[in-house]
């Protein structure tokens, strides 16, 4: 199935740490139902800096388990295969002077935050600023970290209609581009990728949501367009918590391995989004509900559902 050039681009951006569980298959397949719906481009892009944790074996599964389920795409990267770009955005900023290294081991940043007079406590620590003037133990590896205006930001979800303002000084504090190990971190890439290869529209799950002021403003800097936001609900187990790789989610590779039906999976994921379907369905027959339920958020006007 081919699709014409479209101004919209989607993503799906999974870590090769694993298999996929059914979590990360239904943010696969509304990524791909919304790139597909609006007759877009849709990306492939293996997050996979973080090479301690990465599984040589998961990007093929990957792939087998988003093939099996009808899930196309029209490009694939990887973000080891881009350091240089994100090299190059690193030292704009740190020409600009934005950055600076920093030396803080992750222990003396919560002490530190501990023994600060009203420190915040809010959902994550914020750095309080302890390298900004010199680096607190210059022999130590440095990491580099992003001198975030002090202003507020704000975000817009495109589905929820949502907006999240944050203080970035107050709220974030300076948050790192680069470890001490030399990987660069996740903020940065993103942004980068996100805008280098023509992203228009991020579907994603709730949980980066928080994180999205910080993006915003990392794009404004860097002269980035900012894509728009879709930020979908997770997908839980019976007590309510979401699935992850690490707490045994079941993953798509064991489902096709045993020989259910993909048809039967997409189902269930659509149920568990609330939409009546049968008990085995094709991906792209989706595509109707998906639009409309761009429409029901003011996303598309109803003419185009």
């Amino acid at each position: 199935m081919t699709f014409p050039p479209s101004p919209l681009v989607g993503r799906f951006a999974p870590s090769p740490t694993g298999a996929m569980h059914l979590g990360n298959a239904r943010t696969a397949l509304l990524a791909w139902l919304h790139s597909r719906a609006l007759g877009g481009q849709h990306l492939l892009r293996f997050e996979d800096l973080d090479s301690g944790r990465v599984r040589p074996w998961a990007y093929d599964v990957t792939r087998r388990d988003l093939e099996w389920l009808g899930l196309d795409w029209d490009a694939e990267s990887r973000q080891s295969g881009r350091l240089d770009v994100y090299a190059a955005a690193l030292a704009r900023l740190t020409r600009a002077g934005e950055t600076y290294p920093c030396t803080c081991t992750r222990r003396e940043v919560l002490e530190a935050i501990q023994d600060s007079a009203g420190a915040p406590h809010g959902a994550e620590p914020v750095y309080p600023g302890t390298c900004r003037a010199r680096p607190s133990d210059p022999q130590r590896p440095a990491a580099t970290r992003w001198k975030v205006p002090d202003q507020t930001v704000c975000a817009h979800d495109s589905l929820t209609g949502e907006t999240l303002c944050q203080h970035l000084l107050r709220e974030v504090g300076d948050f790192v581009l680069q470890r001490n190990d030399a990987v660069f971190a996740y903020h940065l890439a993103v942004v980068v990728d996100d805008a280098l290869t023509g992203v228009t529209d991020v579907v994603r799950g709730a949980d980066l949501w928080p994180a999205t002021p910080r993006q915003v403003a990392l794009q404004w800097t860097l002269g980035f367009a900012t894509p728009r936001y879709l930020h979908v609900p997770l997908l839980t187990d019976f007590r309510g918590e979401r699935l992850a790789k690490r707490g045994g989610a079941p993953s798509v590779q064991a489902l096709r391995e045993a020989g259910e039906a993909p048809g039967r999976v997409l189902a269930a994921l659509a149920r568990s989004l609330g939409w009546d379907v049968p008990g085995a369905v094709q991906a792209a027959e989706l595509l109707p509900l998906w639009r409309g339920h761009l429409s029901a958020a003011g996303f598309l006007p109803k003419s185009q559902t």
